[in-house]
């Protein structure tokens, strides 16, 4: 997960990341974190399947979980 990565070497630069994600890559997220040594770093996990979402139905959900975005970008760490 390129994401994963880029998220990792933001961090390390001091730059705050996280990754977004559906459910159904859960496993490789958590996985990719804890064997770039950042066990437990955050990211935010949106229901699964989304490809078939209508652009306002897209917007919607991406509101929802826009609350957690910020306070992961924001929080220290």
């Amino acid at each position: 997960m390129c994401s994963v990565h880029d998220t990792v070497e933001f961090e390390k630069r001091g730059i705050p990341g996280t990754v977004i994600i559906t459910q159904a890559f859960k496993n490789a997220c958590v996985y990719q974190f804890r064997s770039k040594g950042m066990a437990g770093h955050p990211y935010v996990e949106l229901p699964h399947p989304i490809h078939q979402l209508q652009p306002e139905d897209m917007r919607n959900v991406t509101l929802r979980y826009m609350h957690d975005i910020v306070r992961q970008l924001t929080a220290a760490r």
